[in-house]
């Protein structure tokens, strides 16, 4: 609409738009290099092996695998959605449909693991953090319980569902 209304806005609003998109890919970009890093060296040091360990209670309940490379896996990709990076959770969420794939109770686990990547339960969404602070949020830190909130009842509604859907599929 610019272009018929204003023709000579048209061209400095569509560089400026450019320039602002190629700036947020860059912020975006540096954000997942840094927690991709992060989760490379928690894989080198083996910590994601202690890491499931600590959510095996969890995991167990949420998932009928027992392939403690299928969990140290989910975890992996637990923990970068915990922490707001579900760019950087998605090569450990490929992976560990891949290895869920494999499995007998492979339908229920694979429809849980969607469930818990769709819903991302956030302690710190990190990606919103640095964006908010990045556009000088006058309070980025104010979304900080309320994504939370909204993410603790759609995960718990996500598992309850997967929970009822295929307790029955299993019991007919």
């Amino acid at each position: 609409m610019l272009l018929f209304r204003n023709p000579e806005a048209f061209l400095p609003a569509l560089l400026a738009g450019g320039e602002r998109a190629g700036t947020l890919c860059l912020a975006l970009l540096a954000v997942y290099g840094v927690w991709l890093g992060f989760f490379a060296m928690v894989e080198d040091a083996r910590l994601d092996r202690s890491l499931a360990r600590w959510l095996r209670p969890v995991l167990s309940a949420l998932f009928r695998t027992r392939d403690e490379r299928a969990l140290s896996v989910i975890s992996n990709n637990l923990t970068a959605n915990l922490l707001g990076l579900g760019g950087a959770a998605t090569p450990a969420g490929v992976t560990a449909a891949g290895l869920l794939a494999d499995t007998s109770e492979r339908e229920h686990d694979c429809a849980m693991l969607f469930v818990l990547n769709a819903t991302s339960l956030q302690l710190l969404p990190t990606t919103v953090l640095s964006l908010r602070l990045q556009y000088a949020s006058a309070s980025p830190y104010d979304i900080l319980l309320p994504t939370l909130i909204a993410t603790l009842f759609s995960t718990l509604a996500g598992v309850l569902a997967v929970k009822l859907l295929y307790r029955k599929k299993c019991n007919t």
